[in-house]
């Protein structure tokens, strides 16, 4: 079946029973050998179609490949491999693969070959990708934006933090594709800004994440208002039961993938626990933020973010902060130093947990142990990207060793162990660590568009000439 046919077909689809939601089949569970937590995958009624060996055997527009090639991408990734044929043929996908194994393009492909020579309509968009956080949604974008150009989609992202009189605007001049967090979504469908009668493709990425973080009531109504016969992609690292609900209820007779287990441990990252006292462990984590080259830290709260990033300033570490507190143009100007090396070490809560990638990032910190296996997989996420090698290493102290034990065995690692000292060798040699030059750093200065106006500040009254 051609790209022109199934473009027309998905045109004329979603008008037919416009208004009510399509009939859903729950397909019945099976066994897989999912962990406790992990819900049985579905099985497919219609079977699905061979996997692809490269970009030019896909039925996509010309540009796509073009701008593929250019990039130096002939072989899809796994995740490509499997899902694009099916997509691309207009089937709703469940796709589970390891982060920065290629979901983006898996997606984001299928979406762009659909809307290539449609016209964009004010306020009524053909596509939407929800992203569970702001970075993610922007970090799609970025990533899809030149295969959109190749094809003259217009794409825009909708996320809170940022004006929303300007994405109204954007919205209200048209746009192809929208890439939102939810809740900003919701806002500007409930202004009337943003209509969904006419999206004829919706995708869910890091679903799990969403549910976790309480969007569930925004996404099924978000849902609800997406026409019937419309195709729906899910895509994420892990599949826990809540996404189950939302699996069950839109996706119809899914084609079912996953490529690699989500849990477990990447075959190009190293694990480590690193057993410290609570007299040393800020010690030996400003030794190891003080290596050469970039490292990622997370800590649980805001505030220990901030105390941890001024403390490495004032020893001579380029680091900055990364969390909910800071608003959009801070935390996106700090991704920016980061990815340029202007800041070297990231001091962030889970907020950085997804939707960060950093080209050659091989290091990352667990100064406070996660609490959940899922957020252990997703904060080492961030390295050992695409094939590439990295290291996680947490520091644990003598309380947490039970905890992490059994955080380990439930994402099926088995990490390497070490006790640690500020000077040992050992740590030196697993993590880079060093003795910090101990003269205080500053940030970078902002950006002309981040400084205060000088126009500012209140100008003092002219006086009136005495006459």
């Amino acid at each position: 079946m051609s790209h022109a046919y199934r473009s027309a077909t998905r045109r004329a689809g979603p008008a037919q029973g416009h208004g009510r939601q399509r009939p859903r089949t729950p397909a019945r569970p099976r066994s897989n050998g999912a962990p406790s937590g992990e819900f049985a995958l579905p099985v497919t009624r219609t079977p699905a179609l061979p996997p692809a060996d490269s970009f030019e055997a896909l039925d996509m527009p010309a540009p796509l490949k073009r701008t593929l090639a250019g990039h130096g991408l002939t072989t899809p990734s796994q995740i490509q491999a499997a899902t694009l044929p099916n997509s691309l043929a207009g089937r709703d996908v469940l796709g589970r693969s390891r982060t920065g194994s290629g979901k983006t393009l898996a997606f984001g492909l299928a979406l762009l070959a659909g809307l290539d020579g449609r016209a964009a309509e004010a306020r009524r968009p053909l596509a939407v990708v929800l992203a569970p956080t702001r970075e993610l949604a922007q970090q799609v974008t970025e990533s899809l934006t030149p295969y959109a150009r190749s094809v003259g989609v217009r794409a825009t992202t909708v996320v809170g933090g940022m004006p929303i009189s300007r994405q109204a605007r954007a919205l209200r001049e048209g746009v192809h594709l929208v890439v939102a967090t939810p809740g900003r979504l919701r806002d500007l469908i409930e202004r009337g800004d943003c209509v969904l009668d006419r999206v004829e493709s919706i995708v869910l990425d890091e679903a799990d994440q969403m549910t976790d973080m309480g969007f569930m009531p925004q996404v099924t109504a978000i849902l609800q208002q997406v026409p019937a016969g419309g195709r729906r992609m899910l895509f994420s690292a892990t599949l826990d039961r809540n996404v189950d609900t939302l699996v069950r209820r839109f996706l119809n007779d899914p084609v079912v993938h996953s490529v690699d287990l989500s849990e477990g441990a990447v075959s190009t990252m190293e694990h480590h626990l690193v057993h410290v006292s609570p007299v040393v462990k800020q010690d030996v984590a400003t030794r190891i933020a003080a290596r050469e080259g970039r490292v990622i830290m997370f800590l649980d709260t805001k505030r220990a973010v901030d105390r941890m990033a001024d403390h490495l300033l004032a020893n001579g570490v380029r680091a900055a902060p990364l969390h909910g507190g800071r608003s959009q143009p801070q935390r996106t100007r700090t991704l920016e130093q980061f990815k340029r090396g202007d800041v070297t070490a990231l001091i962030a809560t889970n907020v950085a947990a997804r939707g960060i990638h950093v080209d050659g990032l091989d290091l990352v910190v667990n100064i406070d142990p996660p609490t959940d296996h899922k957020d252990y997989l997703h904060r080492g996420g961030r390295t050992a990207r695409a094939g590439e090698s990295g290291s996680v290493v947490t520091l644990v102290l003598p309380g947490q060793r039970g905890d992490m034990t059994r955080l380990m065995s439930r994402a099926r690692i088995e990490p390497r162990t070490l006790r640690a000292e500020p000077g040992d060798a050992e740590l030196a040699r697993v993590t880079g660590a060093r003795e910090p030059s101990g003269v205080p750093v500053a940030l970078p200065a902002p950006a002309p568009r981040d400084r205060p106006r000088r126009d500012a500040a209140p100008r003092k009254p002219r006086r009136r000439p005495r006459r």
